[in-house]
């Protein structure tokens, strides 16, 4: 009897197969990380090919170590970064172009043209549809981005031979047979962050795709977050969960009731808000989104406030200035002050999303004085992450209506306890984090085991629930107060940044990273800056 269901977690740096026991625990994890790679400035890709290569190299870590086979487990559930976006040939299995990643910004010209002239419908064009502002975040655009600068590409989607997926669709018709075959569906989480779903219906918009220039025939079939896709070619294991990572987080938080709320820490940060079979627009800079739906169940909506920069920044200071040499040391140095000294961080290094969406805006360092050390930069990093979740809840609270009493947190920086003490400080409610961090996996292995029966349903996930470690507010109002009204000020020197002379020394600059970076590829770089050709016959690059 099978004992077991295997996760897939597909993300934005790494993918990473785990095995959890029917307690909802880890048995066995493995994980690879695949490249980023920048041709310029605002341009982030992955390399499908790779990301399908460490999926099976993962999964055989995972089982390898816990000694299982695929007999031993009962379903496959997969959770993936949204939005990220790939077109491939359904005749010869390879990607078009590299997968377009969820923070990419290359298609603002095109979200500016779909959002037509000043004084037209704008950012909100499409958002009593769909829930999202037109911006460059979601696939809708980028899609569009690559019929339109892929040699050939426009032509085979019109035809009917190439297909579209975030990396869900990517790894499931690949692991169902790929041209021998492979299902080509997704799920109504991932599909509701493409632009071209109505949260109404859970199907695809015909007029949005027109209006983009998507052919119906590249997407997906949609279908429930919970219930059989189809089966592993390899493991003959049915694959029967699919969720987006935030909503899967959501779920593996147990996050079930309306007004529940939750919060995960990775590159960026993603707030959800269960807001029950109803959907609700927000008036302040929040998508409406699918949070899940099981079987043929109502599906379950939510607010969401997405945060591009966080565990991001820390890295920057890493990789870029050279402040620490591993992510870990950030709160070392945080603890050493006892607040930021007057200095603010706001990451805007490629905009800002919730709750202003100003793709415009630029990062900045504000308030220094020869007082401020490198101590109080790092705990100006931290803080930046709770600013920025203390301006998300706010706008939740208002959006819903409804206070949130506590936020359950999860991801990597949860961790870092001077961050969530920080948190718990500045949003004046507990935070609390449970005793298995591992929600987005955790999510997707419980979506795949109540398709299958190995669970009953979400209470099986409720009593699995555990709490781990709470942080209790221990700032004063006043002081909350004064420290995040500093916080609003130093965000709205980012704005309005870019103008044409910024753009264009920005373009200036990224194109001699380009040719840098094409020089030391040589002959098997994909990317040419202004258009691209088809991918080399082996893989995407």
């Amino acid at each position: 009897m099978a004992d077991y269901v295997l996760a897939i977690d597909q993300g934005t740096t790494s993918t990473r197969a785990i095995v959890f026991t029917k307690s909802g625990q880890i048995h066995a994890l493995g994980q690879q990380e695949h490249e980023q790679i920048l041709p310029r400035a605002g341009w982030v890709e992955h390399d499908p090919a790779e990301i399908w290569d460490n999926t099976r190299e993962v999964i055989g870590l995972a089982l390898g170590k816990a000694n299982l086979t695929g007999v031993d487990l009962a379903a496959i559930g997969i959770t993936n970064q949204r939005e990220t976006t790939v077109v491939w040939d359904k005749t010869t299995g390879k990607a078009v172009y590299n997968a377009i990643v969820w923070q990419d910004t290359r298609t603002s010209r095109i979200v500016a043209e779909l959002g037509g002239e000043e004084g037209a419908e704008g950012a909100d064009k499409y958002k009593h549809i769909c829930g999202l502002p037109l911006a460059t975040y979601f696939s809708g655009p980028k899609i569009k981005w690559l019929l339109d600068n892929v040699d050939g590409a426009r032509e085979k989607a019109e035809s009917g031979d190439l297909l579209f997926g975030n990396t869900d669709s990517w790894l499931v018709w690949n692991l169902t047979g790929g041209t021998d075959g492979g299902v080509h569906v997704t799920d109504v989480t991932n599909a509701s962050r493409t632009m071209l779903m109505d949260l109404q219906t859970l199907s695809w918009d015909e007029s949005i795709a027109a209006d983009m220039g998507i052919p119906l025939s590249m997407l997906p079939q949609i279908k429930s977050s919970s219930e059989v896709y189809g089966e592993s070619n390899k493991l003959q294991v049915p694959i029967a969960g699919i969720l987006g990572d935030q909503q899967a987080a959501t779920f593996g938080q147990a996050c079930f009731e309306k007004g529940m709320s939750k919060n995960t820490y990775g590159t960026g940060n993603f707030m959800l808000l269960n807001t029950g079979t109803e959907i609700v627009p927000s008036e302040n800079g929040l998508l409406t989104t699918v949070c899940y739906q099981l079987g043929d169940q109502a599906a379950v909506y939510a607010l969401e406030g997405s945060i591009a920069v966080t565990g991001s920044l820390v890295q920057w200071l890493r990789d870029n200035i050279g402040l620490i040499t591993h992510t870990e040391q950030i709160e070392e140095l945080a603890q050493q002050v006892d607040d930021n000294g007057g200095c603010y961080i706001v990451p805007a290094f490629s905009g800002l999303f919730a709750p202003y969406w100003k793709d415009d805006a630029r990062g900045a360092i504000v308030g220094l004085t020869r007082y401020v050390n490198k101590f109080h930069i790092a705990r100006a990093a931290l803080e930046a992450t709770a600013f920025q979740t203390r301006e998300v809840l706010d706008a939740m609270n208002t959006d819903s209506g409804v206070e949130v009493a506590q936020l359950r947190v999860d991801g990597g920086m949860v961790a870092n306890e001077t961050l969530m003490q920080f948190q718990a400080d500045i949003l004046g409610v507990d935070v609390v984090r449970p005793k298995v961090a591992e929600t987005t996996a955790l999510g997707a292995a419980y979506a795949a085991g109540i398709a299958v029966g190995f669970w009953d349903g979400e209470q099986d996930v409720i009593d699995n629930w555990e709490e781990g470690q709470r942080w209790s507010p221990q700032l004063d109002d006043a002081e909350r107060e004064r420290l995040f009204r500093n916080w609003k000020k130093a965000v709205t020197r980012t704005f309005d940044w870019v103008d044409e002379d910024t753009e264009a020394q920005e373009k200036e600059v990224a194109d001699e990273a380009a040719d840098q970076a094409a020089r030391a590829a040589g002959p098997n770089l994909l990317l040419n800056p202004a258009r691209t050709t088809a991918a080399p016959p082996d893989r995407a690059r």
